[in-house]
């Protein structure tokens, strides 16, 4: 006897201006399925699952739920027939708590009650675990996905839809949720999968469709294909080999110089920086790993100047003390900084994409002339970015809220990467982009450093930390670790340190 599907879709067709979003999709979850969605950015993934959760409404086409016909007319509406979904970008409010939060998301009032205990232990349960009565602003983007993840759990879903949940997990964090999904497909709850991270696809679904162009290209088992292949059927092109990295000259001077930075945190769960200290030559490119949460952010903020580090000489750019500087006198410089939340951080969101271009540009790339803005050159500016990036969007004056994240990210990329720094620091610099835009911005790092400029890469992934770094550090707790050789790092070492080994200051 066939088994009915827990949700199929049918013929789903989604129009925006200019942009066939879903052209006639069909989809089908079997129960107790882990089906992976996959597609590069702009595949029309997102827009999918957002019709599956009620966010938008199809133009055509039909849903049918564990057999019957349904129209979904809101998130409240998915959750109440047992859709759950975790996003990419966060629904959280970031003046609530984490409890208050997930209370927004529940639908009946006695679910509420108990709530404090009830996301302490199914948080630890789950191995992921999170402070109900902190306040979201305070978190770090690895921390509010635990949130999300969290909330739908406690809805008891039958269909757990998951957007990029491993993009700021640890590998051992990333097994604890694997563990984690395989005991939800056994207890009955399916799994809808996005990620671009093709190797977990392949150790862990089942099943899986792949969308390019708004259309689904392939319905297949993932397990018998490789990661390569999944990747070229994705993007309709082989793959391109990653950039090969030549080691930095010896002699090169340094461009980024931090003397014994310590820089106590601005609010009650925050982490203070503790005595880092590390050198960045030019050609070098420099990976620094960790959790998320151990100071990651704070270490951003005082590189990028937007927390003043104090004394002058605490923070070197190509030897000028800058540890007082803001961001602005920092850019002048030859500092550029890519901020780990794409979105209201590194872009405003309301804004064109020119007029962000402009925001960061205008001092290094010349873009204002008598304190005006010169639109024809920013326009033009934007427009290389677009171009070289193959940022897929409809011109420089599209909305940053318009672009799919992947997409985003590399016009956010790009924009500083073509400004020609001294210095880049980047985190999280492929955050939730498929193969191929990964690839893109890969290149452009490796290109940006062999040209001489020096690059601190601030991510959770490790295989874009051994990929690319000529040396990596540890920070955990707020104290960086010794740098070392990528040849002389190992994997386990690499993540233990991550998962809470404390190193000892460096002193490099």
């Amino acid at each position: 006897m066939t088994q009915t599907p827990l949700l199929r879709l049918s013929g789903i067709v989604k129009q925006y201006p200019g942009c066939l979003a879903n052209d006639h999709v069909d989809l089908t979850i079997a129960p107790n399925q882990i089906h992976a969605l996959l597609g590069e950015n702009g595949a029309g993934k997102s827009t999918l699952v957002k019709i599956i959760y009620g966010v938008i409404r199809p133009d055509a086409g039909e849903t049918v739920w564990q057999g019957r016909r349904v129209v979904i007319q809101s998130p409240a509406h998915a959750r109440r027939l047992g859709i759950g979904m975790v996003f990419q970008h966060f629904s959280l409010f970031e003046a609530l708590t984490v409890a208050d939060n997930i209370a927004l998301g529940l639908n009946d009032a006695k679910d509420r009650v108990g709530l404090r205990q009830r996301i302490i232990d199914v948080s630890a349960s789950y191995g992921l675990p999170v402070d109900p009565d902190r306040t979201v602003h305070d978190l770090s983007v690895g921390e509010r996905q635990r949130i999300e993840i969290v909330r739908c759990l406690l809805q008891n879903p039958k269909l757990l839809i998951m957007d990029e949940p491993t993009s700021v997990l640890t590998p051992q964090e990333a097994e604890t949720l694997f563990a984690t999904l395989r005991r939800l497909a056994a207890e009955g709850c399916s799994i809808l999968y996005i990620s671009h991270k093709l190797d977990e696809v392949r150790a862990l679904c089942e099943a899986a469709t792949i969308m390019r162009l708004g259309r689904v290209v392939a319905q297949l088992t993932p397990r018998d294909k490789t990661a390569r292949e999944l990747a070229s059927i994705m993007i309709s092109a082989e793959l391109k080999p990653a950039a090969e990295r030549r080691p930095p000259p010896a002699a090169a001077a340094p461009r980024l110089v931090l003397n014994r930075l310590n820089l106590r945190a601005t609010n009650p769960f925050g982490t203070s920086l503790q005595a880092i200290t590390l050198s960045v030559a030019g050609g070098e490119i420099v990976g620094i790993a960790g959790i998320a949460g151990n100071g990651q952010g704070e270490l951003m903020d005082a590189l990028s100047g937007e927390t003043l580090a104090g004394k002058p000489e605490t923070i070197l750019l190509d030897a000028v003390p800058a540890g007082h500087l803001g961001p602005k006198e920092r850019r002048r410089l030859g500092g550029c900084f890519v901020p780990e939340e794409r979105n209201g951080h590194g872009a405003v969101t309301t804004m064109s994409l020119a007029e962000n271009a402009f925001l960061s540009g205008h001092l290094r790339g010349a873009l204002a002339r008598l304190g005006l803005i010169d639109r024809r050159r920013t326009q033009d500016y934007t427009a290389r970015i677009i171009q070289r990036f193959d940022v897929r969007t409809t011109g420089p004056q599209a909305t940053a809220k318009s672009l799919s994240g992947g997409n985003l990210q590399k016009f956010l990329v790009g924009r500083e990467v073509m400004l020609d720094p001294a210095v880049l620091v980047i985190s999280q610099p492929t955050w939730g982009v498929d193969a191929g835009a990964a690839l893109a911005i890969h290149e452009a790092i490796v290109a940006l450093a062999a040209a001489g400029a020096a690059v601190v890469i601030i991510s959770q992934d490790l295989d874009e930390i051994f990929l690319l770094s000529d040396r990596i550090a540890v920070i955990a707790a707020g104290r960086l670790s010794e740098p070392v050789p990528v040849a002389d790092a190992t994997l386990e070492r690499i993540g233990l340190l991550m998962g809470g080994v404390s190193p000892e200051p460096a002193h490099v």
